[in-house]
């Protein structure tokens, strides 16, 4: 490791229990997506006593910030979310949620953190900035999505942003490493929500009736089969249909059931479809048991790719910071999804993947589990990671 990268690494363990003390006060207070208002008020404190000019309000409950470095160059935006998820948190640590039915159970409340300390740490070295840095604390990650609503209210302009930066807590890796995708990182998520229409009445004469149990169970069949028949198997694809909801008692066929599910795919051909099969598959299995449907197929946030260039960039920076040992090159995306997709759409960017997990702590749950938490240990690694990659990609692409 050179003396620079050394000296960035100290500085960001000296922001340690800072780091941690932001964490818990966010993980103590949750808020779900576009109510982030307590939230957004400590940010824009916190950055504002660093001396940075601080925008409240960005597309509603949105923070950003810009640090101007001590010459012109580019314009590296780094991103944290915001929001938590209408969870009621299983724990037993000090600093569990006091907010009934909502918790950081997605790591959120790391993300934040770790932004603020880079904002301190790189604050400390605006200098060395050839170029400037954007802070985006960005709201609704988890829904209905704020990423969209930001680059439409203008974050990525005066200054325009060249490249963006974002972390996401992995708890498939150990804490002290970080994951790196080169190309796809997260899947495209549409869901669906379907409604059969039959014909109701009494069940002990199901043939005077069109039996919309029995009709959205061979629905559910072969909308499952899609996968597994209609798509290469080497591109992946996944169909949950994760609620239905049909009937009021035993000996009444039902009328209505409607269920609804997601959508997860890499490839813009696979999901284009998956979405047309899903439309034939509901009206030929419905139209042949004589009942009728509703479909309401929405596109969500599509996958989240990293750009080549700027991933080869950033693994330079994590295996000098960090060591080789501990950055591991992910071959797989996950089905998950992310809205920071939208940013890598508009501008060349970069989500990592941050170890978080520590089983002997007992934190190896998966994100969204009511007992989720990670090793805070992780704070000041991505700190130094992302205030290192900043200083480093300004310098290297100074005008």
């Amino acid at each position: 490791m050179s003396e620079f990268f050394s000296r960035v690494m100290e500085e960001a363990r000296g922001l340690k229990e800072e780091l941690i003390g932001l964490r818990r006060r966010f993980h103590r207070y949750p808020e779900l997506g576009n109510c982030e208002f307590e939230t957004a008020a400590i940010i824009s404190d916190y950055l504002e006593k660093l001396g940075l000019p601080v925008q409240r309000g960005a597309a509603g409950t949105g923070v950003v910030a810009l640090l101007e470095g001590n010459s012109p160059g580019k314009v590296l935006g780094l991103r944290a979310d915001m929001d938590a998820l209408p969870i009621q948190e299983k724990s037993e640590a000090e600093y569990v949620s006091l907010h009934s039915g909502v918790m950081h159970a997605c790591g959120h409340d790391g993300h934040m953190a770790i932004l603020m300390g880079a904002a301190r740490l790189l604050c400390q070295h605006r200098e060395q900035l050839a170029g400037s840095v954007k802070f985006i604390f960005q709201p609704a990650e988890e829904g209905p999505g704020g990423a969209l609503p930001m680059i439409r209210a203008g974050v990525l302009q005066n200054p325009k942003v060249d490249a963006m930066l974002a972390f996401h807590l992995f708890m498939d890796l150990p804490v002290g490493m970080i994951g790196l995708c080169f190309g796809p990182v997260t899947a495209a998520a549409d869901e669906l929500a379907l409604v059969i229409h039959g014909r109701g009445g009494h069940a002990a004469y199901p043939h005077t009736t069109v039996d919309t149990i029995h009709v959205a169970a061979q629905v559910i069949v072969a909308l499952h089969s899609i996968t597994s028949r209609n798509i290469d198997p080497i591109q992946p694809a996944v169909l949950t249909i994760g609620t239905i909801a049909g009937g009021c008692r035993q000996n009444v066929i039902a009328d209505e059931v409607t269920m609804s599910g997601t959508v997860r795919t890499m490839d813009p051909g696979v999901r284009t479809e998956m979405e047309k099969r899903i439309r034939e598959v509901a009206d030929g299995v419905t139209r042949a048991w004589g009942a009728e449907y509703t479909l309401t197929y929405t596109r969500g946030y599509p996958s989240t790719i990293n750009e080549q260039t700027l991933a080869s960039m950033v693994h330079r920076t994590a295996v000098e910071l960090l060591g080789g040992v501990n950055v591991q090159r992910l071959n797989h995306p996950t089905m998950g999804a992310e809205d920071f997709s939208y940013f890598a759409q508009a501008v060349p960017a970069v989500m990592v993947r941050l170890g978080g997990s520590n089983s002997k702590k007992g934190m190896n749950y998966p994100h969204h589990h009511p007992s989720f938490d990670f090793d805070e240990e992780a704070l000041p690694v991505g700190t130094a990671l992302m205030s290192a990659f900043a200083l480093d990609y300004l310098a290297k692409t100074a005008l």
